[in-house]
């Protein structure tokens, strides 16, 4: 019998809302199975691809093959040249061709790609055909904090993501970071109708990236799993999932960096990496990325570098508010029964030595960054990851803070 006093849950559990693809395929070979998840969606591929990762990656022939024995054709409408631009996304989208019906946009890339397939799918059936000008005016007035901030309202084109590398977890959040270089900022379009249909993880795609990609995406996933994990708007079920992933991903990254060909770290860090877009588009990020995406912005430094950079950083700033949540992390890295200020510590420390492993800089003057360039800096890391921080900073403070690491 049960007794009379029941105890008491552990926490609250508060409503809450989880955004994830539909239709998850993890494992090796599996870029071979998309023609026949597309064909599930529509009748037609329009093809975004990176700028050399695809054919690089040994999936283009199974991919296309796929397509063709589902049924489908298939046409390249977009390819991607590093981060998109607001130009750069205007231009694919003016030159889409003007029958969508039945169109699924499939996306072979890094996470740059895959944002720009988000946009256009986005873009494609919310603003329809347009020329130049209309175009960039489409996509200006879409993204979060500039234009007229019209929303995402009508379903996008269904997406299918399969990612080339392992870290951005693009493949499943719902937004596309797009720089806008006249304003030197990042912003993103961002609606929960853009998360695609279907994320297709294929570890054998990452076999093609050079050391600098691995480095960047993979700090990039560790970054992720971090701030998410230790988040203002952090919950239990995204926390799950980073506690299983979190201890794959930092020992599988200098295997990787050792071994591009250690098939068992690859799967580790492509897992992860999807797992990271899960927990960041459900729980949030941190002053790491706040800080990223203008560092990218003013210095054109890649966004998983920029995320190196300051993940440290961004550790020491939040170490006394979220020592409970950076000692859960360290434990599930088999470290012995310690206080929870000392596991905290420890993290940092380890996190530290992987920065040093990868050869990531340790001061913001390195990324080519000017003394006089820290206040602007300080004042435009705002916006949706710095709202996530666990300690909230001023610009002042914030500026005090890069100033330390110059």
């Amino acid at each position: 019998m049960l007794e009379s006093g029941f105890p008491p849950l552990p926490d609250s559990l508060r409503p809450y809302e989880l955004t994830v693809p539909p239709q998850v395929r993890f494992g090796p070979g599996r870029i071979a199975e998309v023609g026949e998840i597309a064909a599930g969606l529509g009748r037609r591929v329009w093809l975004v691809t990176g700028g050399e990762s695809f054919a690089r990656s040994g999936g283009r022939e199974p991919l296309l093959a796929g397509i063709a024995a589902a049924g489908l054709s298939a046409e390249q409408v977009a390819g991607s040249a590093g981060e998109p631009t607001i130009a750069h996304v205007a231009t694919a989208l003016a030159g889409l061709p003007p029958d969508r019906e039945g169109v699924v946009v499939v996306a072979v890339g890094g996470g740059a790609t895959i944002d720009l397939a988000k946009a256009l799918a986005a873009l494609a059936t919310n603003v329809g055909p347009c020329g130049p000008g209309e175009a960039e005016a489409a996509v200006t007035d879409r993204l979060e904090g500039i234009g007229r901030g019209l929303p995402i309202t009508i379903a996008p084109l269904p997406v299918v993501a399969v990612p080339t590398t392992a870290g951005t977890g693009a493949e499943a959040t719902r937004n596309a970071v797009i720089s806008c270089p006249r304003r030197r900022v990042k912003k993103s379009l961002r609606s929960p109708l853009m998360v695609p249909r279907a994320a297709i993880i294929d570890p054998d795609l990452v076999r093609s990236c050079s050391r600098a990609t691995l480095t960047a995406a993979g700090l990039d996933c560790l970054t992720q799993l971090i701030e998410s994990f230790i988040s203002r708007r952090r919950w239990p079920l995204p926390q799950a999932l980073v506690l299983e992933a979190f201890p794959r991903a930092f020992r599988a990254f200098p295997r990787l960096l050792a071994d591009p060909d250690d098939a068992e770290a690859r799967g580790a860090l492509a897992h992860a990496a999807f797992i990271s877009g899960v927990a960041l588009g459900n729980s949030g990020l941190g002053l790491a990325h706040g800080v990223a995406a203008a560092l990218g912005s003013e210095c054109g430094t890649p966004h998983g570098l920029a995320c190196a950079v300051m993940l440290p950083v961004a550790l020491r700033v939040n170490r006394e508010v979220a020592t409970a949540e950076l000692a859960r992390l360290e434990a599930t890295l088999g470290a012995t029964e310690s206080p929870p200020a000392a596991a905290a510590a420890r993290l940092i420390e380890r996190v530290d030595e992987l920065c040093e492993l990868a050869e990531i800089p340790a001061r913001l003057s390195k990324l080519g960054l000017r003394r006089d360039r820290l206040v602007w800096l300080a004042e435009h890391s705002g916006g949706n990851s710095m709202r996530g921080n666990p300690l909230q900073l001023t610009a002042e403070q914030l500026h005090a803070t890069l100033e330390a690491v110059y």
